[in-house]
Parts: C-alpha cells; sequence; structure tokens
C-alpha cells in the first residue's frame, strides 16, 4: 500500500485537488494514483497530467486593431513562437487563425484577425468584420493601438464594437520601446476603455504585465458550457467553404427561407443562431452563412470566411463540414475539416449536390474521400441535396451518432484491460535494445475523449495511432477526435 491511498481507500490529496481528478471519481483517482506509485511515477506528475488532460473548452482570447498595429506581432509574442503570419500579402489563405497558449500556468486559445492589410470593403468595414468575427467567438478581447499614432476613427469605430459586445477589454498600447514612449500611452485613456498597457510587441516589453492582466479578465472555463442546460438544445456549426451551400441547407432544414443566400463576402452583419426543430427535437444551429465568394472580392474572402468558421466551431458542440461532391475536395475543405478537428468538436462530413453526381464522379469521389480525407475516416457520413432535401432525415442520426461519441467515457478498469490484452498481443517495437510498454492508463475527460497513457519509455506516433484505431474498434467513438497524451516514467523503481 502506498502512503497516498488512506486505510480506507479514500484520497490523501482530496479537498484540495478535488477539482483536478479529470473525469475520474474519489474512488477511482484514488486506485488510479496508488496504481501509479506502484509503478515508480512521481505522483505530482500524474495528477498534473491529468488535470492537464481533463480540462474542458479553453477560454479564448481574440486580438483585435486596426492593420500595422502589430496583432500578429502580439500573438507570435503571446503563443511563445512564430507562427502568426507577419507580413501577409493580400489574397493568401491564412491556414489558421487560432493558437493555443499559455500563461502563469493557464490555457487558453488565441484569435488572431491580425496580417490581412488588402482594403477589401474599406478599411472601416474591414476591421469592423474582423473584430466582430473575433469578439463573437471570444471570452475577452485584447485591443490593440499604434500609440505612437494615437487613436483614429477607425480605432473608435472598434471600440463601439467593443462596448454593444460587452466582453472583458484589454487595451494595449503597442510600439511603447521606452520610457518615452509611455506618455503617448496615456493619451489612450481617452478611448474609456481603461488604463492603456503600454507594450513592445516586437521586443517583449510590458507583455508580461498585460497579460497578468489578460488572466484577470479571462474565466477559469468558458461561459459556454457544453451540456449544462437538462435538455437544451445542442448547439451545430455549419460549416465549409464558401458556395458550398450552407445557407440552401439551413433554409432546406429549416422549412423556411431564414438566411439570406446571396449575401456579399465579409460584410458585417448580426450573427443569427437559428433554433430549428428536427427529427423531433430542436437544435440551435450556429449560423456560418453569409461568406459568400464574389470576383471582386475574392482575397479576401477566404480570410473572412476562416474567422467566421472559427467563431461559429467555437461556439458549437457538433460541426457539420458540408462539402462540395460536385467539386474536387480541395485544400480548403481539409483545413476547415482538421479546424474542427483541432477544436475538439464532434465532427459530420455531409457531401452536398449528391443528386447532380454520374457514376464516374461518384467513383472518383470515393477514391478522393479515401486519399483526402482518410483522416478523418471516424466520422459519420452523410450524402445530401439541400436543393432537393434528400436525406436531410439522415442528419439527425449522423449529429446523435458523433455526439455519442464524443460525450462518451471508458471505466480505468475497462481501459487497462484492454491495454494490457493490446500490448501483450501487439507490442511495441523495440528501438536501440530496448521495448517501451505502455503500463496502465485512463480517460481524463470528455467532450472530447482525452486520454493519458503512462509508458516505461518513448511511444513512437505510429504506435499511438495504432492504440487510437483500436480505441475506437473495441468503444466506438464515431464522431468524435481522440486525444492521446503519453507520460514515460523518468527512471524505474517503487516509491516507498
Amino acid at each position: 500500500m502506498n502512503d497516498h491511498i488512506q486505510p480506507d481507500g479514500s484520497d490523501a490529496y482530496e479537498g484540495a485537488h478535488e477539482h483536478d481528478h479529470g473525469a475520474l471519481g474519489d474512488a477511482e483517482f484514488a486506485e488510479f494514483m496508488e496504481l501509479a506509485a506502484e509503478e515508480g511515477f512521481d505522483l505530482e506528475d500524474v495528477e498534473g497530467a491529468i488535470e492537464a488532460a481533463g480540462h474542458g473548452p479553453l477560454p479564448v482570447l481574440a486580438v483585435v486593431g486596426r492593420p500595422n498595429v502589430g496583432k500578429s506581432t502580439l500573438v507570435n509574442r503571446i503563443i511563445g513562437r512564430r507562427e502568426a503570419v507577419v507580413e501577409d500579402k493580400p489574397g493568401v489563405t491564412r491556414d489558421r487563425v487560432t493558437y493555443e497558449a499559455e500563461w502563469a500556468g493557464r490555457r487558453f486559445k488565441v484569435v488572431d484577425t491580425g496580417g490581412w492589410e488588402q482594403d477589401v470593403l474599406g478599411i472601416d468595414a474591414s476591421v469592423a468584420a474582423q473584430a466582430e468575427y473575433a469578439i463573437e467567438a471570444a471570452d475577452a478581447v485584447v485591443f490593440v493601438v499604434d500609440a505612437k499614432v494615437g487613436a483614429t476613427d477607425t480605432d473608435e469605430a472598434v471600440v463601439r464594437l467593443l462596448r454593444k459586445a460587452g466582453k472583458p477589454v484589454v487595451l494595449c498600447a503597442n510600439k511603447v520601446d521606452g520610457p518615452s514612449g509611455e506618455a503617448d500611452a496615456s493619451y489612450l485613456w481617452s478611448l474609456g476603455l481603461g488604463e492603456p498597457h503600454p507594450v513592445s510587441a516586437l521586443h517583449g516589453r510590458g507583455t508580461g504585465d498585460m497579460l497578468d492582466q489578460v488572466l484577470e479578465a479571462l474565466p477559469e472555463a468558458p461561459a459556454q458550457t457544453f451540456g449544462a442546460a437538462v435538455g437544451g438544445p445542442r448547439r451545430i456549426a455549419l460549416i465549409g467553404r464558401p458556395n458550398v451551400g450552407k445557407s440552401s441547407l439551413l433554409n432546406k432544414v429549416a422549412g423556411e427561407e431564414r438566411v439570406v443566400v446571396n449575401e456579399l463576402a465579409g460584410t458585417t452583419r448580426d450573427p443569427v443562431d437559428e433554433m430549428i426543430e428536427l427529427g423531433g427535437k430542436t437544435w440551435k444551429f450556429v449560423d456560418t452563412a453569409g461568406i459568400r465568394k464574389r470576383v471582386h472580392l475574392q482575397q479576401g474572402a477566404d480570410y473572412y470566411a476562416s474567422l467566421r468558421t472559427a467563431a461559429a466551431v467555437e461556439k458549437a458542440e457538433v460541426a457539420v463540414v458540408l462539402i462540395d461532391a460536385a467539386d474536387s475536395i480541395s485544400v480548403q475543405d481539409q483545413r476547415i475539416v482538421t479546424m474542427a478537428v483541432e477544436a475538439g468538436r464532434a465532427l459530420v462530413l455531409a457531401y452536398n449536390k449528391w443528386d447532380t453526381l454520374d457514376e464516374e464522379r461518384r467513383y472518383y469521389l470515393e477514391r478522393e474521400i479515401e486519399t483526402e480525407l482518410g483522416q478523418v475516416a471516424w466520422a459519420p457520413r452523410v450524402n445530401v441535396s439541400a436543393r432537393t432535401g434528400r436525406h436531410m432525415e439522415k442528419l439527425v442520426p449522423a449529429i446523435e451518432a458523433a455526439l455519442e461519441g464524443w460525450e462518451t467515457r471508458v471505466p480505468t478498469g475497462r481501459l487497462n484491460a484492454f491495454l494490457g490484452e493490446l500490448v501483450a498481443a501487439h507490442p511495441h517495437p523495440v528501438r536501440g535494445g530496448k521495448q517501451p510498454r505502455i503500463l496502465f492508463g485512463t480517460q481524463a475527460g470528455t467532450k472530447p475523449p482525452r486520454f493519458v497513457l503512462f509508458a516505461s519509455g518513448f511511444i513512437e506516433a505510429g504506435y499511438r495511432r495504432f492504440i487510437e484505431r483500436r480505441l475506437r474498434e473495441e468503444f466506438g467513438f464515431e464522431g468524435t477526435p481522440i486525444h492521446i497524451s503519453v507520460r514515460v516514467r523518468e527512471k524505474r523503481g517503487k516509491k516507498k
């Protein structure tokens, strides 16, 4: 018996660490910690791993402001690596607009709206559209202003948007490279958003103090708590590249013209979440329609679409990705699917315009799905027609199956019995004269399922994928991404 488990089987950490158990109950957690001690793991490390994997959705921080104030530079500073595109060329589709960051032990997501310099709709409208989409997704906002230039009319317009949204705001006075620039920053009190935080995103000056303020503004957990209201409508994001038929599909499932199908790309509008009766239940469709590709706006449309999609996915539980079956599967389709998977949402793939396909196109589409979307073969698939309403009745069962997989949890005892059989039948390949073994594991969270496995050595990516495949075969997990993290025992030997 290790000294962290009480004689009555209760957890010695109980009380102080009640919230750290992830999805494990107290008794299950105590049993698991005993197993970890027997295998020679550091118990604090084990507890930290369960806590890290057991988190729910991360709070979201949006970084907004007009062009050339240093938003992308600040995002790179916050996430600690050069990932956001700093010198963006008009028309270049950005791969990502959402990043994960950590400060003072707190993790959160950052939505970047920097880097789009082209005057697509008139500069004020462009900035407003960017800010609106980002604020939609956010729990708190960093508003970046160039302290050297001072507050402009465009900045004032963004302030009005922020006031209307009612989200907590941290005012960042950027480009303050030394004490002399702090006087410039103080002029920004006039914006009425509270204290301006003087920062040099380029050199890192003042960013720590600003991030401390950001942590105060961010909630511990996002306001959007999934499944909190018993019987409340589940939230579905209907996403896909421009012109794929999202508006038409939303109108078809609603049974009426709820969304304007012919809308300009990137125009500022109030988002509408549609409550729709479908399959005997009420669902909340998080609106992503209205981003349309036009020739004269083509360059900006993809960028606005990705911002809009990121906002919708953050608000939803299920992402229904609409793909035009008549066209080849594009890089943009794959990016949108990846965005939903990385956000950890349940996933359904809906192939639209199915009624227009001939036998030859169907044959080639199946090959494309196999090669281009093989990594999400676990997602339920429906072949629909937004125009005629064909196979709409299959949408609800697919969504329900994905939600069920998303919320599935495997008890620790059953998981370890499965892992023991798996490792015995298919051991990890020997590398450098050593054969690492998975010793035990637990499912620390759901929505999506998150597993922590504890091993005697480094587990290769191929073997992790094999474990994921076998987990799906054994326990289902249809329609949900699975997160697997592996903790390696530093040195052998039981703790006394």
